[in-house]
């Protein structure tokens, strides 16, 4: 299981190093800050699943849970959201080295 969590966080930081690659291009290019929003990226890669989550969201967990947190979410930078679960499932996934030492018996 510690295995998947780290290849799922190792996804995620991929994600997260794209999206800020992708930002910072833009903003080079345009000569100002750009900082694409997490919905706006999901939005442009799948809006069928975008609408599929929020329509279950609303429907099942609660409308003012969609109104504040996944509405306040996807206006969050993209690769901020991605550096996050990165973190979250690293964390999670994360081995403590052994306390007395490597070479114990």
């Amino acid at each position: 299981m510690r295995f998947l969590l780290r290849v799922a966080s190792l996804v995620a930081l991929v994600v997260a190093v794209i999206a800020g690659t992708i930002d910072s291009i833009q903003s080079v290019a345009a000569s100002a800050v750009v900082v694409t929003p997490m919905g706006g990226a999901w939005q442009d890669l799948s809006p069928s699943s975008l609408s599929a989550l929020q329509s279950s969201v609303s429907y099942y967990v609660h409308p003012r849970f969609y109104a504040f947190v996944f509405q306040w979410l996807m206006l969050q930078p993209a690769f901020a959201v991605f550096l996050v679960i990165a973190l979250l499932l690293w964390m999670i996934g994360y081995k403590k080295p052994p306390v007395a030492g490597r070479f114990t018996a």
